[in-house]
């Protein structure tokens, strides 16, 4: 703990959703659901105008659509989220070489590492500066706290939500900490919550007041002193600049179970090159395959095979997770697949396609997440289904950060170019992605159905626009990359 409050916990207010009302003038003030569009999709993130309705993040599709029947439902658009986070995690830079990312919208970071803060009222003018500098750069809100120690800035940043800043003064923390419900420790999750609550605790104070001993009695010494140690608001971990990336993923949930395992083997190709772009784009190899498969039963079964070198050849890994789909029962029907590689070097070794040949795969029944398939956010999906009935994973596919990349890097989601120009027969236009008219500029698609397309051209920093119907394949409206969110001002329009 410090005797000043100069650690920093910022994160990002409904950052998808805001992102999206942001770069879409007509949904500002207006409930936004981000995640996957299919029956299967989950929630990645509200806005605050949807959570009104009940709706959250991880919460089932279906049921969002049920409570906020007037949202606006739209696919993520992960590489703009990327630029946005980049922009941010940038100005967190200018303060202090210490940045500990979280997520794409989340981090911890050392003020008096970086020599802006030594006392509560420079804390506080770093965070209201940073607040700023965030919102002139990107045109978004972050939630600020300031506190002595990680644990508390991150309690302080959900308290000041949305869009404030929450200082704790050292020597204030039991007294704030105590009316709060124990949820909102670390690691708290609904099973100890209601352990706890079964006992008779249900606020930080309790726990406080119950002791070391008799935690340690309810749910293990570990755990117990750790959440003894957090009810008195003590936490000695230091901001980490650099984490090591642990495993680069993809993962799609079918909107229907598929049976075909010719299907299935297709579809484990599809995942394997869409893994290696990312592999490279984080500029990393691997030497463990990783293949994911959930069945229609919701068991999930994991493979994993180690090559003798890393590698980010994609026939290597395509070989490899055909292979280890080979030696996977798929009666029945999947429901999920997904394809990682971990044990990542920022090397290749050569000639890797004829020793994988020689390597023997190893595997083993397993949960989530084993052999490192990282997933981010923990929801199931969150990208959107693209009629060909799959719909790509929220948490799935981005290069993680061990457990500090467990909310968003992921987060993620619709599928990605192959860089090859789609036949204008065959496009599919999905909720919330951008597209450009010849005609009429920039815009982005507000539904589909029975061969016509529904745009809105708007752009960021325009007036809400005009609606326009098209035939799915107008040879004058293409798929376009997202537009910056501040940039020098609108295109003109007819």
């Amino acid at each position: 703990m410090r005797a000043a409050p100069t650690i920093l916990h910022l994160d990002m207010d409904a950052f998808y959703a805001s992102v999206e009302q942001a770069s879409k003038p007509s949904l500002r003030g207006k409930a936004v659901i981000v995640g996957g569009l299919g029956p299967r999709g989950v929630v990645a993130t509200a806005s605050y105008e949807a959570r009104r309705f009940g709706v959250h993040s991880a919460m089932p599709m279906g049921q969002a659509r049920r409570l906020c029947p007037n949202g606006a439902y739209l696919i993520p658009r992960f590489s703009l989220y990327r630029q946005v986070s980049d922009v941010v995690m940038a100005l967190l830079r200018e303060l202090s070489p210490l940045v500990e990312p979280l997520s794409l919208d989340e981090a911890f970071v050392d003020l008096e590492a970086g020599g802006v803060a030594f006392d509560s009222r420079s804390a506080r003018q770093t965070g209201e500066r940073l607040r700023a500098d965030i919102r002139a750069a990107t045109g978004l809100s972050g939630s600020v706290g300031l506190a002595g120690s990680k644990m508390l800035a991150k309690v302080a940043s959900e308290e000041a939500k949305p869009a404030g800043l929450l200082l704790i003064e050292p020597g204030t923390e039991r007294e704030l900490l105590a009316p709060m419900s124990v949820r909102t420790l670390p690691g708290v999750g609904p099973a100890t919550g209601e352990h706890l609550r079964r006992a008779g605790i249900t606020t930080v104070g309790e726990l406080a007041e119950a002791g070391e001993d008799e935690l340690v009695r309810m749910v293990g010494r570990s755990a117990g002193a750790g959440l003894y140690r957090m009810a008195l608001g003590l936490d000695d971990r230091p901001v980490v600049a650099e984490r090591d990336a642990k495993s680069v993923s993809v993962e799609d949930t079918f909107d229907v179970d598929l049976h075909d395992r010719v299907r299935i083997r297709g579809e484990v190709q599809r995942l394997a090159d869409r893994c290696v772009r990312r592999l490279r784009d984080s500029g990393h190899s691997g030497r463990t395959i990783v293949l994911k498969v959930r069945r229609y039963d919701f068991s999930t079964l994991t493979r994993s095979e180690t090559l003798r070198g890393p590698t980010d050849d994609p026939a290597v890994v395509r070989e490899a997770a055909a292979r280890l789909l080979e030696g996977v029962d798929t009666t029945g029907g999947v429901r999920l697949l997904g394809v990682g590689v971990s044990g990542l070097a920022d090397y290749t070794q050569e000639d890797l396609f004829a020793q994988s040949l020689t390597t023997e795969p190893d595997g083993a029944d397993g949960a989530d997440g084993a052999d490192g398939m990282d997933r981010t956010g923990g929801a199931e999906v969150a990208g959107g289904a693209d009629g060909s009935g799959r719909t790509d994973g929220a948490g799935a596919g981005a290069v993680t950060a061990g457990a500090a990349e467990a909310e968003a890097a992921g987060v993620h989601g619709a599928p990605e170019p192959s860089g090859q120009p789609e036949p204008a027969s065959e496009r599919r236009w999905t909720a919330g992605s951008d597209v450009r008219h010849a005609v009429y500029g920039p815009g982005w698609v507000q539904g589909s159905g029975v061969g016509r397309v529904t745009v809105r051209f708007e752009e960021p920093g325009s007036e809400p626009g005009r609606v326009r119907t098209f035939r799915v394949d107008d040879p004058e409206l293409e798929p376009s990359d997202p537009l910056p969110l501040v940039g020098d001002g609108p295109e003109e329009g007819p």
